[in-house]
């Protein structure tokens, strides 16, 4: 079992990380944005890059929606699970492209549009953000509020609302989020339509 001075040496080190992150992300920006290559300037941007990281450094730090006392970094994401449901979630919105056109291309426009609401409990925030943005992302659906967990979700048609939340167990986009996040199932994910 890990001691507690070993968490905090392992959390001191990913704040560095993400500082060190942040400051080359908008070192990197400032160069695109001001063409500037002299030496003087390059000096510049990069001093008015810490500074900037620095100042919000403590911005970055995000509450557990669920544990207290714990923290998530905005830059600490599982990069490699990303390489994997990145394309899951592109062939997701292709597919859901595809079931829109069809719904706007036929004479009897057969849309059953619908609020859905549902909870899914995660203790990281990132992961419900992730989560939204997905669902807004898929053609057909948009996520129109979050709060404590509870989701409501505009779905142009019922068979887009029963993907997010099927008759029994949890939508898949939810699971591969809370999969993407270490999240434990805390419930199965139902909802209701409103």
């Amino acid at each position: 079992m890990k001691s507690n001075g070993d968490q905090k040496i392992k959390e001191k080190g990913a704040e560095l990380l993400q500082f060190i992150l942040l400051t080359m992300i908008l070192f990197g920006f400032w160069l695109i944005m001001s063409g500037m290559w002299q030496v003087k300037f390059l000096v510049v941007g990069f001093a008015a890059s810490l500074v900037i990281a620095w100042v919000t450094r403590p911005l970055l730090r995000i509450p557990s929606q669920t544990v207290p006392n714990k923290n998530y970094l905005a830059f600490n994401l599982p990069y490699l699970k990303l390489l994997a449901y990145v394309p899951w979630l592109l062939w997701e919105i292709i597919k859901a492209n595809i079931d829109v056109v069809k719904l706007v291309l036929d004479p009897k426009m057969p849309i059953s549009p619908a609020i859905i609401t549902f909870e899914k409990s995660m203790s990281n925030p990132i992961a419900h953000v992730f989560l939204a943005n997905s669902i807004t992302l898929t053609p057909g659906t948009v996520t129109v509020d979050l709060k404590d967990g509870i989701y409501h979700v505009h779905a142009i048609t019922e068979q887009a609302a029963r993907s997010l939340v099927p008759a029994e167990g949890e939508g898949d986009m939810s699971k591969r989020v809370a999969d993407l996040f270490n999240e434990k199932p805390a419930n199965s994910g139902k909802g209701s339509a409103v």
